[in-house]
């Protein structure tokens, strides 16, 4: 304590969160997620939990080729958020560029995942509207777009 006393604080904790801003050519892909139990999100990215001792990168990696078959070998983290005060929890965000399909997607029993690209435009609008799930990066993004800051992100994920 700022007097130099002890006192005990609760913290929930739970596992790290990715979250990756899949580029495939001159789009975006944007993901309509379901999952049991949870409502229905619009609009979302491709991503999933750390699992534990789990690297962030590792996890990216992992989670863009189980849920879209993709690959990349052009990886940026982008972003860390720590979205709440009494929780130990941080979403990592990673641009992949030049995604390329490897595979097919590797789904979990609990999710549906459908997918659509989007140009940067497109992106932008949806992002920063009522449909998508993440308010810290629809934050970022209404910022980037008050700043005049947006062409500096397109460079960034289409350099």
């Amino acid at each position: 304590m700022f007097d130099g006393t002890m006192d005990t604080f609760e913290m929930l904790k739970r596992p790290d969160t990715i979250q990756i801003i899949t580029v495939v050519g001159d789009k975006v892909l944007v993901t309509r997620e379901e999952q049991p139990g949870r409502p229905v999100r619009e609009l979302g990215f491709l991503g999933g939990r750390s699992e534990e001792g789990e690297e962030p990168l590792v996890t990216a990696k992992r989670e863009l080729l189980e849920e879209s078959g993709l690959e990349s070998d052009d990886w940026e983290l982008w972003k860390v958020y720590d979205p709440f005060v009494k929780m130990d929890w941080k979403i990592y965000m990673f641009i992949a560029r030049n995604c390329r399909k490897v595979s097919e997607p590797k789904l979990d029993a609990g999710e549906k995942i459908q997918m659509r690209e989007v140009n940067f435009d497109e992106f932008i609008e949806l992002f920063t509207g009522e449909g998508f799930w993440a308010p810290s990066f629809s934050n970022d993004l209404l910022r980037m777009k008050l700043d005049g800051a947006l062409p500096e992100f397109r460079k960034k994920l289409f350099p």
